[in-house]
């Protein structure tokens, strides 16, 4: 069946309004296909159309968010939007995390410009209008405590405090260094849970808990790091360098947490 080119644009840009008005803002190009009836070259056709008037943007081939008009200044709708559905295009588990995750626990001193999403494998980061979504891989993603968010279209996974507290310490090369994790848990700290954090810490590496506790203290939190260090009770740890990948230098391991702060960390109160 041929169709000429505004003939596929008003009819796509009519599957775009059905779906706008049944609170959807993605689908697949599988999806368009088979509720259009057209061929993959005159749905690529009309989509060019679109995506040039603003009306559509692809953050993976595939894949396809439809941007209101309230949103055509920024390019696309916030990830928020449409992770979760980006994600299940994927096939990937995942979870909201680190910077983006605190920003929504209310950690908002320092936001990040990209939105940090956890996932079970290396993935290249995705662009909707002027948002950057960036990937990070780790193998806890099914298992980490996470909490259903609601979003203006559904919900997005986000990680609870105490994990995004952990993860900000073990990926903190992606959370702007030392200085800003530490920033960022003394706001953090408000929100995390003793109970829920001594569970977790008994689940993590001993640096993990050891770093984590000695920030938490940096940042003036010593009752909650106390929390961590009740974990340490039975363990034997051996003495860790806050950053790993930094050289040693001369500093004596801080007591209890056997941390070495090879790299300085000037904590925002």
């Amino acid at each position: 069946m041929a169709f000429s080119t505004d003939n596929e644009s008003s009819r796509l840009s009519a599957f775009l309004d059905d779906g706008q008005a049944a609170g959807r803002y993605t689908f697949s190009g599988a999806e368009a296909l088979a509720a259009l009836g057209v061929s993959e070259i005159a749905l690529d056709n009309a989509v060019r159309r679109l995506r040039s008037r603003g009306r559509l943007v692809a953050p993976r081939r595939g894949f396809f968010v439809i941007v209101p008009t309230e949103h055509r200044t920024a390019g696309a709708p916030p990830p928020s939007w449409f992770i979760d559905d980006l994600m299940r295009f994927l096939g990937q588990p995942y979870y909201v995390g680190l910077l983006s995750a605190a920003a929504l626990h209310g950690a908002s001193h320092q936001q990040t410009m990209v939105f940090q999403v956890m996932t079970d494998r290396p993935t290249r980061p995705a662009k909707a209008g002027r948002a950057r979504i960036e990937f990070h891989a780790t193998r806890a993603t099914t298992g980490s405590p996470v909490i259903d968010l609601q979003t203006e279209t559904g919900s997005m996974r986000v990680s609870t405090p105490e994990a995004t507290a952990f993860d900000l310490v073990r990926f903190s090369s992606a959370c702007g260094g030392w200085s800003n994790v530490g920033t960022v848990l003394f706001e953090l700290a408000e929100r995390i849970d003793l109970g829920a954090l001594q569970t977790l810490a008994k689940v993590r590496k001993s640096p993990e808990v050891q770093r984590l506790g000695y920030l938490l203290d940096q940042a003036g939190h010593s009752s909650i790091a106390d929390t961590l260090l009740r974990a340490l009770a039975n363990r034997r740890y051996r003495p860790v360098l806050l950053a790993s990948d930094a050289p040693p230098g001369d500093a004596a391991a801080v007591t209890p947490w056997r941390v070495v702060p090879n790299v300085p960390v000037e904590i925002d109160l």
